[in-house]
């Protein structure tokens, strides 16, 4: 299948024409300035051709003064161009930035997963740059340039029309050049964006796991890795630089042509009394105003070109469906109570290989659902459909009695909470990481969300106390300090529906057992969903769903399934053992 371009038009409609108004200014500004450019090289007739053989003082007085009016107002209209256009341009780069970015947060996290957030930053922050060159000296240089040079070609045939012709011939072969010269660079432009996130991508993980790459002496290896995707981002602009090159000397040869040509045809013309001398200076300049943008197009070529493909990648980001799904989920939730039912679920990430066949139990309001089972057996799955990050292929998942398919995402994660095993803690201070979920609860509330998790048994500790800095990911801290940072974030946001991946299988007896305690304080009166790896941990859970293989191989209480002695009764006398 092809990959769908934006094309100028497309882009014209879009970032253009919603902001015609300002645009509109800038063209009327651009004429001025043009205007204004001809005012030197017209005025060269007459001073050649009539002031000076007439020793006319007061006419060269008032064409003096008309020159330096010309370049004031060249020279204002220049200033306000930037102001207005380049401004708004960089406006417009902020903006789309902001969309991209909202827009990458709304995709689901099937998307994330197969996506690195280095690659994903790169598109976010690079891709959209190119958009100054629509709105800002792209566009001003493209529609000025054809301005001066559609007008100076009329001045020019009205002097000469021989002399004009010869010179538009080097430049039809020059546009036949450019053309083709577009068609190879613009898909190379596209390649460099996909090159640059990769290498971005790769960089952000290097730098996140530098510990890990020393553990390893791995030093080396990741240097080779990088040294390669920057040589590939070499190669690609290697490739745009020959193809503009080719268009540059082609231009310096084939205008070179042209002017070497006027010299002669003009030289002969002065010579014959067919051209005075005023009129030949004064096509020299206005050929010098016509060549001048054409050149430059090659230049505002390679911007535009730049800026479409930026634009093609941009665009494949906002043509992505998102999570929230706001046809189907039209539910809004109120007050929930948590009751939450799963009816023969099945989910496969890739088609045709299921993970979870014909899941279906019960959570009633409250309970506490522990999941049990071999490492890929389905427990985070289940957990993920819980959360609404997947959605079954088959069956149901209801929320008091209400499919969750069809709930609005923003009513039902508002009532979610989670806690990870392998918690994500924001650069920052601890206070800012517990008030995450609710920047604006009062300071009662975070003490006691603080004292719930036990975090102040560490921060009275410390020097700044909550306003502890802690690093990226909270690197300062313990495995436990983080996670009772984790619980206390959850204790705050104060969710009727809790997911938790239990959080103590590596962590010290100590930490396992204050840990221990905040968790039974956080799960008390929430629908809670337990990935379980400490079985000990689970003895009081609700109801205990042994998975394997994707299918709930036993389910009830911890006595029951003792009693039955199954696979649970085997997994938790193997760990008693340990």
């Amino acid at each position: 299948m092809a990959e769908k371009k934006v094309s100028m038009l497309s882009a014209f409609k879009t970032i253009i024409w919603p902001r015609r108004n300002l645009v509109f200014i800038g063209l009327i500004l651009i004429v001025i300035s043009k205007a204004a450019s001809f005012v030197a090289p017209l005025s060269l007739k007459y001073l050649m051709d009539d002031i000076i053989p007439n020793k006319d003082i007061d006419f060269l007085k008032l064409l003096v003064g008309a020159v330096i009016l010309a370049i004031t107002v060249q020279a204002i209209t220049s200033f306000l161009l930037t102001k207005i256009l380049s401004v708004q341009a960089q406006y417009l780069i902020s903006e789309l930035r902001a969309q991209v970015q909202k827009k990458v947060l709304s995709l689901p996290i099937r998307f994330f997963d197969n996506a690195k957030s280095g690659a994903l930053v790169s598109r976010i922050m690079t891709d959209v740059e190119g958009v100054r060159n629509l709105i800002g000296t792209g566009l001003v240089q493209l529609v000025g340039g054809s301005i001066t040079a559609i007008v100076s070609l009329i001045l020019l045939l009205n002097i000469s029309w021989s002399m004009t012709l010869f010179t538009l011939v080097p430049l039809a072969i020059f546009a036949i050049i450019a053309l083709k010269a577009f068609k190879i660079i613009r898909p190379i432009f596209r390649n460099r964006g996909k090159i640059n996130a990769e290498v971005t991508g790769r960089l952000t993980e290097t730098l996140g796991g530098v510990r890990v790459i020393k553990g390893f002496n791995a030093e080396a290896q990741e240097n080779k890795i990088f040294e390669e995707g920057v040589d590939r981002l070499f190669q690609n602009v290697k490739k745009s630089l020959t193809a503009t090159a080719f268009m540059t000397s082609s231009s310096t040869f084939l205008l070179g042509i042209a002017t070497t040509g006027i010299m002669g045809i003009g030289g002969y013309k002065i010579m014959m009394d067919e051209l005075t001398l005023g009129n030949f200076l004064t096509f020299t300049f206005l050929l010098g105003l016509m060549i001048a943008p054409i050149v430059q197009m090659s230049n505002i070529g390679s911007q535009l070109t730049e800026a479409l493909a930026g634009l093609d990648r941009t665009e494949e980001l906002m043509n992505m469906t998102p999570e929230s799904d706001e046809e189907n989920r039209t539910i809004v939730l109120e007050n929930i109570k948590g009751d939450i039912v799963f009816q023969d679920v099945s989910f496969a990430y890739e088609e045709d290989k299921e993970v979870l066949h014909n899941i279906s139990f019960e959570a009633k309001s409250g309970d506490v659902i522990a999941l049990v089972g071999s490492s890929g057996s389905g427990k985070s799955t289940i957990a993920g459909l819980a959360a609404t990050f997947l959605n079954p292929q088959s069956g149901s998942i209801t929320i008091d009695g209400k499919d969750l398919s069809k709930i609005n995402l923003n009513s039902f994660r508002k009532n979610l909470g989670v806690v990870l095993q392998d918690e994500f803690l924001f650069e920052g201070t601890i206070r800012e990481n517990i008030l995450f979920p609710r920047p604006k609860a009062t300071e009662e509330e975070l003490h006691a969300a603080v004292k719930a998790a036990y975090v102040d048994e560490f921060t009275d500790r410390f020097d700044e106390g909550l306003d502890t800095l802690i690093g990226e990911r909270g690197v300062k801290l313990s495995g436990g300090q983080r996670q009772r940072i984790a619980i206390a974030r959850a204790v705050l946001a104060d969710p009727k529906i809790l997911i938790l991946d239990e959080a103590t299988s590596n962590l010290d007896t100590e930490s396992e057992a204050l840990i221990q305690k905040s968790l039974a304080t956080l799960t008390e009166g929430r629908t809670t969903f337990v990935i379980a790896h400490r079985l000990s941990t689970i003895r009081k859970a609700n109801q205990i769903l042994v998975i394997e293989n994707g299918r709930i191989a036993e389910q009830g209480t911890h006595d029951e399934l003792i009693a039955k002695e199954g696979r649970y009764y085997n997994l938790f006398t193997y760990q008693a053992r340990i």
